[in-house]
C-alpha cells in the first residue's frame, strides 16, 4: 500500500481532491464542526491516522489542539504535510504503520481520534479493524471522540459503473477500475499525463486493494470494542461518516 502511495499516488494526491490545500484545510474545519469537534476546552492531544498530506492535521491545529500526532506510511505524503505545517508546530508527523502507531500510544493520553479519506478500508482484513478499534478505545481519554470516513464497497457496482473518473485536467487524466472479490476490492489506478501542451500522453497504472466494508458493521465493531456510537451515516465526498465517543 505505501509503495502504491509513494511511488504513484502521492505526487497527485492534493490534486486529486479537485481544490486547494487551503480550501480543504475549510473543508475539513467545517466538517469537524458539524460533527461538534470544536476543539479543546483545554489544550488537548489529537490523533490523525492515515494523515497523508494533512487536511486533517492542519485543520486540528487551527481548531487549537496542543499536539497532534499525524500517522502515515507514506514517506512522500508526510513530505508534503511537513511543507503546509511550518506555522504548525502542534503537528508532529509519524512515519508509521497506523496499528503499530496506536498501540504504542500512552492509555487516555489522546482526546480525539480521526481517521480519513478512506484510510479505515486499506487495513489488511476486517479483523485488524476490530483490533484498531480496542486500542483506540484504550488510547482515549473517558468522553474521547473518534470521527470515521470510509468508503461504502460492500455495495459493489456492476458494467461500466466500474470505471470511475477521478480528476481530470489539461496535463492529467486520472481514473479507475474496480474489481471485486467477496471481501476486497482491487482499485487499478490509471493516469495517462503530458508534460506539454498538446503533447503526447503516456499512460502508467497501479493497483491496491480496499476492504468492502459497511457502516453498519463498522458501527457494530466500534459498539464491541467499547464505544458509544453517536452518528452513522453519509459524510463528505459520497463517503460513510461515522463518530463515536469513548
Amino acid at each position: 500500500m505505501s509503495r502504491h502511495y509513494d511511488e504513484f499516488l502521492a505526487p497527485h494526491y492534493t490534486w486529486m481532491f479537485g481544490a486547494s490545500y487551503e480550501d480543504l484545510v475549510r473543508e475539513q474545519v467545517e466538517l469537524f464542526r458539524q460533527v461538534d469537534v470544536t476543539g479543546p476546552a483545554d489544550a488537548g492531544t489529537a490523533l490523525d491516522l492515515g494523515c497523508g498530506s494533512g487536511f486533517q492535521s492542519v485543520a486540528l491545529a487551527s481548531l487549537g489542539y496542543r499536539t497532534i500526532l499525524a500517522v502515515d506510511a507514506s514517506a512522500s505524503l508526510l513530505a508534503e504535510l511537513d511543507a503546509h505545517a511550518t506555522d504548525w508546530p502542534a503537528i508532529r508527523p509519524m512515519h508509521d504503520d497506523l496499528r503499530a502507531a496506536v498501540a504504542g500510544i500512552e492509555p487516555g493520553s489522546m482526546e480525539l481520534a480521526v481517521c480519513m479519506g478512506d484510510t479505515l478500508t486499506h487495513l489488511p482484513d476486517p479483523a485488524e479493524i476490530g483490533r484498531l478499534f480496542s486500542d483506540l478505545h484504550t488510547a482515549l481519554a473517558p468522553g474521547g471522540r473518534l470521527v470515521l470516513t470510509f468508503r461504502d464497497l460492500a455495495r459493489p457496482v456492476a458494467g461500466s459503473d466500474r470505471f470511475i473518473l477521478v480528476r481530470s485536467a489539461a496535463d492529467r487524466i486520472l481514473t479507475c477500475f474496480l474489481e471485486y472479490a467477496p471481501d476486497t476490492v482491487t482499485v487499478h489506478d490509471v493516469l495517462h499525463r503530458r508534460t506539454a501542451p498538446g503533447g503526447d500522453w503516456t499512460l502508467s497504472a497501479s493497483s491496491y486493494q480496499k476492504l468492502r466494508i459497511a457502516p453498519e458493521w463498522v458501527a457494530g465493531q466500534l459498539v464491541a470494542a467499547g464505544f458509544t456510537v453517536d452518528h452513522c451515516g453519509s459524510g463528505p465526498r459520497r463517503m460513510c461518516l461515522v463518530t463515536a465517543t469513548r
